[in-house]
């Protein structure tokens, strides 16, 4: 049976049977992976095995793991990592090392794909949904952090999700409860999509998957937010910026899309996306949204292959040798020192 075009949450620390049971009936294309699915090494390895044995062995699976406030994989086991912003100014190397550490942890747990960086900027007075998650204010430095944040996670063997694109720095609500309007004008909106344009200069940014934002901005799209808009999909994102790697939704269970009615995940990937996330763990949900959601596409299918053979193609030769071999003790994190 082809997948659903669908990255779902878990309800726990394991699968319960009703889960395994649904992954087989309707098989989505991954999991992402939230605080209720980690407790400890061996059990998050377990789990991420377990969801492997039945979706398959290139499944993704997915983990917002940045630093900072925004961290599923926490003290006692795992070192804590700073946010974005203490990087600010700061040697591009540094920036790349942390995020190497980082995903290495990831990738010894089998976690994939890693949703960071944020690509969006950290301005004066808007909600600090987004705040120190960015690297900064101006577009060349978040571009250039952004990178190297990016080589940093592929060099883990990690595939990078750059969010949110085309830019939520600019919201003044945080799209978790409510859906943001962004008011400024197209020329205004050219610092938000630089750096996304700068890190996708690149092979197109075939090597990284992307992350829409749920938020509406006025001079792309009055009527639609982002992720339900085949204007900011089509002409900004996919167009304008270039992007030609698997662009996925924010989670669709998020409050700003609670004003649209009918079938979020069709409207979403009938705008563009590749893949929806739905990650509130609910079984009945979740059930609901795998029954009514469109299958895996053969093109969103060749951009997955495509980001992940990157990501393992750039891993240095002796880490790729050890991968699937138990992790090390865990190197410490870089401190803001």
């Amino acid at each position: 049976m082809r997948a659903r075009a669908a990255v779902i949450g878990l309800s726990g620390l394991s699968l319960t049977p009703e889960e395994a049971a649904l992954l087989r009936a309707t098989p989505p294309a991954g999991v992402i992976l939230f605080r209720r699915n980690v407790n400890n090494p061996s059990q998050l390895s377990n789990l991420t095995a377990t969801v492997r044995e039945i979706l398959g062995e290139v499944a993704p699976i997915l983990v917002d793991q940045e630093g900072g406030r925004v961290a599923r994989l926490r003290p006692p086991y795992w070192p804590s990592y700073p946010p974005a912003a203490s990087f600010e100014g700061g040697p591009e190397a540094r920036a790349a090392a942390n995020a190497a550490l980082l995903g290495a942890h990831c990738a010894a747990m089998g976690l994939d794909v890693v949703c960071a960086p944020c690509l969006d900027l950290r301005l004066p007075g808007a909600h600090d949904v987004i705040g120190d998650r960015a690297f900064s204010s101006d577009p060349v430095e978040v571009a250039r952090l952004g990178e190297a944040w990016i080589e940093g996670l592929m060099a883990a063997g990690c595939i990078p999700v750059i969010k949110h694109i085309p830019g939520h720095g600019r919201a003044t609500a945080d799209s978790h409860e409510s859906l943001p309007r962004v008011e400024a004008d197209r020329a205004a909106l050219e610092a938000d999509i630089a750096p996304f344009r700068a890190v996708c200069a690149r092979d197109a940014g075939r090597h990284l998957w992307a992350m829409t934002a749920h938020v509406t901005y006025e001079a792309l799209d009055p009527a639609l937010p982002a992720t339900l808009s085949a204007e900011v999909i089509g002409r900004t994102i996919r167009g304008e910026i270039g992007f030609e790697g698997v662009l996925v939704s924010d989670d669709l269970v998020m409050g700003a899309l609670g004003g649209f009615s009918g079938n979020l995940a069709a409207m979403s990937l009938a705008a563009g996306c590749d893949l929806v996330l739905h990650c509130n763990g609910v079984l009945a949900d979740t059930a609901a949204l795998l029954r009514d959601c469109p299958a895996l596409s053969p093109r969103a299918a060749e951009r997955m292959a495509l980001a992940r053979q990157a990501a393992l193609a750039a891993r240095p030769p002796a880490r790729a040798a050890a991968a699937g071999r138990p992790a090390p003790a865990a190197p410490h994190a870089l401190t803001d020192a």
